[in-house]
């Protein structure tokens, strides 16, 4: 660590110069709740507790050589939130705290915990999955490095640091224990997020409000969907799917959610509880035949099925909209005994308005807001802004015609200004603050997407999330009034996740070259030059896709293409980036089949050439668990690649008609499938079996843990309903690169596809399309229902089989 100090001093002073405060229109405009909330957060005691509790976790060793203090935000912030770290007063006595952290809360306390661990330890902190913590860099005590004599003032240029995304609960989070939560706030608390969504536990607050609206339990079951499908059904995309919830469910959610709940106050967190946004149970046209509920279309179902689809919208003009959003509101606050005043209540998430009426989005905002105020009468109403991106109906007409009122306008215009905070979700790639006008004035939380449902990609656009806060930030008349993560899916891209979490404490653009140079050192707990050469190639390929596409997963072993192959057709130009030659990119003809086409942004052939650099400096950084981690994810991703490219190979052969080639090429791709499994086996983070195991450990009886496993399974397979001849409209969206789903399903489905073109050239006859489907359905169903067991730990070298395969299938692809 010697020779790294020094160049995290340099990097550290060049980065971290500004501290000065900022402030925009929009943090004026919640300035009465910010009041509010740091008045009712728990008292210092309890906080300074909480911390230290978290830094036990963190490095037990190390408990001593800190000393946590909360300090007045007025007297030492300048009305904002900071943290300040300093020398301790009495480090120079033997066995004395070395190391003193002062911040506004909790979180802040943490906050610049982990930045003295970054930035003078040279140490990393990422979620287990994705390596881990690597602290083996810190000093021993009494050695830790001293601060300036000044010390380090770190201050929030704006208050809110936002965390998940509506479906982040059921792709990432649907198993998890209090032991895995307990993890996760700490990393939270370290990475100083402080507006987290908290949406554990709400269906057991739903049964109880309906209650008394003379609604049972049991009238419940086809409105809820199952454990991995929550997030649908509160959003109101379907019902059903996937349960019925046994009560245990819903007993157990809301001990969890109140575990959960208490240690985000007690860290001086704002938890963003759920509110009613008129999704509601079919039932409820019985017991009120006089209220206005309309039936929804179709999300994505098979052949509009009502079993699944079609969910039930109550009028947002019907006085029971009101009654019924302050009854939800209050049964939280009864249960929790506390809120932060803050509620998200997302309108018509991928669900289209029935009507274009102004009045009637005006109608529904207001009383979805009126609801909530009138069970809290400091809600403010969160809203996700993913409806501005996804649907045409929400997009202005003209936007240089002065006279046309947007739809827009209407909604977000519907409450008081400074009562409605939305979140322009995928403001990475499609910053919808710019186009609206930095939202008509609303006020707004600058959001990273990133990730589509948890697939694995190693894939970001780093410059955007080094800049485009700040431009935001420091744009006229901004009402930015916090920076948050709103990926679907987590535990993949650590990088990213670590400059995003960063941002909300930068007031100026960072450098995202000397930036990457400082977190290899860190993530590696050393500087290796060649390694340094390769993260200079990742940063500049995987991780700076500016072609306007994002991360959603497609690739042929993961998203096998569910069409007959005369619909692929195969230019025979290449595509160059960086003057190299990358893989071949297939274009359909008119059909109605789809095919939805890898997404490649980069040159392959670099990226080979980074994972050689891996592999050459492997026996330097072996024991570093982050490092195989990256290893293995990017052995994965190139020859995730190959098998794109192999693919195509075989579809030409069966479009030459050659018998041979086609079986030869086929069988290659399946060999390569098996392999990729074994190479996912060889870390924890790429294993089926802890997703199955957390699954069926939530069940109370063997019927239970059937139907949390067959979520579980679906979710990451066909998703959503299929018939013996259709598959679900939805089916790979949740793709997992991981040990065991590889192996047992996506390569057994694979073959299914190469045995049909084989009869098809044997026989002389057209591609089997329908018998390929039914085939493939069957499998699925079959796989879903299969009950195997998979390993929840690793086995195998990572970097043995890395070398292997890179030797195999790659070679002679680098050049």
């Amino acid at each position: 660590m010697d020779t790294l100090l020094p160049v995290i001093f340099l990097l550290f002073f060049f980065s971290f110069l500004s501290s000065a405060q900022s402030s925009t229109i929009g943090v004026q405009y919640v300035s009465k709740l910010l009041e509010i909330q740091n008045h009712e957060r728990a008292p210092p005691s309890l906080q300074v507790a909480a911390a230290r509790a978290v830094l036990h976790r963190l490095i037990p060793s190390h408990s001593s050589a800190f000393e946590f203090q909360i300090i007045s935000s007025k007297d030492e912030c300048a009305g904002g939130s900071c943290f300040i770290i300093k020398n301790h007063p009495a480090s120079q006595k033997h066995e004395a705290p070395e190391i003193l952290i002062s911040g506004v809360t909790g979180v802040e306390v943490l906050a610049g915990l982990h930045w003295y661990l970054k930035y003078l330890c040279g140490s990393h902190i990422s979620w287990e999955k994705t390596g881990g913590a690597q602290l083996l860099s810190i000093p021993k005590l009494g050695s830790l490095p001293r601060v300036q004599d000044t010390g380090i003032f770190v201050q929030r240029p704006i208050p809110w640091n936002y965390y998940q995304n509506a479906v982040t609960s059921s792709y990432s989070f649907a198993w998890w224990d209090w032991e895995r939560w307990e993890k996760e706030i700490d990393w939270m608390a370290l990475q100083g997020i402080n507006l987290p969504l908290a949406f554990t536990g709400q269906e057991a607050i739903w049964q109880k409000v309906y209650q008394k609206f003379n609604i049972s339990g049991s009238d419940l079951d086809d409105f809820f969907g199952g454990p991995a499908f929550l997030a649908w059904s509160r959003m109101g995309n379907l019902h059903g799917w996937g349960g019925p919830l046994p009560q245990s469910w819903f007993n157990g959610q809301l001990t969890l959610q109140k575990k959960i709940l208490s240690r985000m106050y007690e860290l001086g967190m704002t938890p963003v509880l759920p509110a009613f946004s008129g999704n509601v149970p079919a039932t409820l046209k019985n017991v009120f035949p006089s209220a206005k509920i309309t039936r929804l279309g179709n999300w994505f179902s098979v052949k509009s099925n009502p079993k699944w689809c079609c969910t039930y919208l109550l009028d947002a003009t019907d006085p029971l909209f009101i009654e019924i959003g302050r009854a939800f509101i209050e049964e939280q606050l009864k249960e929790y005994g506390r809120t932060s005043h803050i509620y998200n209540c997302d309108t018509f998430d991928e669900n289209t308005p029935p009507v274009d009426d102004l009045e009637y989005i005006s109608s529904l905002g207001a009383s979805i807001f009126s609801g909530m105020q009138s069970g809290d009468v400091n809600a403010i109403w969160l809203m996700q802004g993913w409806l501005f991106s996804y649907d045409p109906f929400w997009r202005p007409p003209q936007m240089k015609v002065i006279s046309i009122v947007f739809f827009p306008l209407a909604l977000l215009h519907s409450v008081p200004l400074g009562k409605l905070v939305v979140l322009d979700l995928f403001a990475e790639v499609k910053p919808i603050w710019i186009t609206s006008k930095q939202f008509y004035g609303v006020p707004y939380i600058w959001c990273m997407l990133h990730n589509f449902a948890g697939n694995i990609e190693m894939y970001g656009i780093l410059d955007a999330i080094a800049s485009g806060p700040i431009e935001a930030l420091t744009s006229e008349n901004s009402t930015m009034v916090g920076i948050g993560m709103s990926m679907e899916g987590i535990e993949q891209n650590p990088i990213v996740y670590d400059l995003m979490s960063e941002m909300a404490f930068q007031h100026q653009k960072v450098d995202v070259e000397a930036w990457i140079e400082l977190y290899i050192a860190r993530r590696y707990g050393q500087l290796v030059p060649s390694i340094s050469d390769a993260w200079s190639i990742l940063y500049r390929t995987l991780y700076n896709c500016t072609d306007g596409a994002y991360d959603k997963n497609r690739d042929v072993i993961v998203s096998f293409p569910d069409v007959s192959p005369s619909f692929i057709s195969l230019p025979r130009e290449r595509y160059h980036h960086y003057g190299k030659p990358t893989s071949r990119r297939a274009i359909l003809r008119e059909k109605t089949d789809a095919y939805d086409q890898p997404h490649l942004w980069y040159s392959t052939s670099e990226v080979i050439r980074a994972l050689e650099l891996f592999i050459a400096n492997g026996d330097a950084l072996s024991a570093s668990n982050t490092y195989r981690y990256d290893l293995v994810d990017l052995t994965r991703q190139a020859l995730a690649k190959y098998a794109n490219e192999l693919f195509l190979e075989i579809i030409d052969a069966y479009k030459l008609k050659d018998l041979n080639g086609v079986t030869t090429l086929s069988q290659k791709f399946l060999d390569l499938v098996e392999d990729l499994d074994t190479l996912l086996a060889c870390h924890d983070g790429f294993l089926l079996g802890p997703w199955l195991e957390t699954a069926k450990q939530l069940a109370q009886n063997k019927e239970e843990e059937k139907q949390f496993e067959w979520n579980a399974r679906t979710q990451i397979t066909m998703w959503f309903d299929n018939t013996e001849e259709e598959a679900s409209l939805l089916h790979d969206y949740g793709n997992k690169y991981w040990s065991g789903v590889v192996g047992d399903y996506y390569g057994p489905r694979a073959a299914i596809y190469f045995r049909a073109l084989i009869e098809s050239l044997e026989k002389g006859e057209d591609f089997k399309t329908k018998k390929w489907r039914r085939e493939w359905i069957k499998l699925t169903n079959d796989w879903q229902k299969s009950g195997k067991v998979y390993p929840v730990e690793s086995n195998g070298n990572a970097l043995t089989i890395s070398r292997w395969l890179y030797n195999k299938y790659l070679r002679s692809e680098s050049s």
